[in-house]
């Protein structure tokens, strides 16, 4: 080979490559490991934790229980830049891998110093707790008075599709400043809503509201009765009104 050829050869990377890939991979493994036992030790589907070494910060990042990456951050400027040691993009530089995996045993010496740590730091936890108390008898008056007020409520719903001779409608009143609707389907109760679009279903097709809610409307649903009554009343007198022949 020439000395022209020689300098104008293009050495090939490919070693290099191949041993950084392994590398890699070895640790990959080694790191997944860590990473499983932390996702098990943090019970979610994703998290991360550091590690400080004196050289610098390793961050592990998992993905229901896979580890997502291992980044190692060097604590002195000058001294190497982050380094993604595991990825899902591209590899490490060689150089800077190199840098990071002389530093990757201290990395696993502070797992399991943290591990130590934990040993048996919830032992003196007491599992003797208090009795909860049950929520049976505040649903139970909360039933009895929805199921009073349905009652009630399915006797306008009656009364007002026997008028109107729609199947569907409602019957609005305002009661203490809020806007109260109860809305019927073929003579049955559909809801009653408290305060417009957003507001409270007192009583619907799907949940019971929280008991607090009908405390709080309870006393307020004689005013909406008698804004019917009142509107019944209205109705009489017109047709008394109405002279026929």
């Amino acid at each position: 080979m020439s000395d022209l050829e020689e300098l104008l050869s293009v050495r090939e990377v490919g070693r290099v490559a191949e041993q950084r890939d392994e590398l890699v991979e070895t640790v990959a493994d080694h790191a997944g490991r860590i990473a499983y036992e932390l996702a098990t030790l943090q019970g979610g589907d994703y998290g991360r934790r550091e590690f400080e070494t004196d050289a610098g910060t390793w961050t592990v990042k998992h993905e229901a229980g896979e580890l997502e990456f291992l980044l190692f951050s060097p604590s002195t400027a000058g001294t190497g830049s982050d380094v993604y040691v595991v990825s899902t993009k591209q590899p490490p530089d060689p150089e800077t891998l190199a840098a990071a995996l002389s530093d990757y045993p201290n990395f696993v010496a502070s797992w399991n110093e943290y591990v130590e740590s934990l040993s048996g730091v919830l032992d003196a936890v007491a599992v003797e707790f208090p009795e909860p108390a049950s929520t049976a008898d505040a649903v139970a008056e909360r039933d009895r008075v929805l199921e009073a007020i349905r009652e009630t409520c399915s006797v306008i719903a009656g009364e007002v599709y026997r008028y109107e001779n729609d199947k569907y409608g409602t019957f609005t009143a305002r009661v203490d400043g809020d806007r109260w609707e109860l809305k019927w389907e073929e003579g049955a109760v559909s809801y009653l809503r408290i305060g417009g679009s957003g507001g409270l279903y007192l009583l619907s097709r799907y949940d019971a509201p929280a008991a607090t809610d009908v405390r709080e409307y309870a006393d307020s649903f004689p005013g909406f009765v008698r804004a019917y009554n009142e509107f019944v009343g209205d109705l009489e007198s017109d047709l008394r009104r109405v002279e026929v022949g």
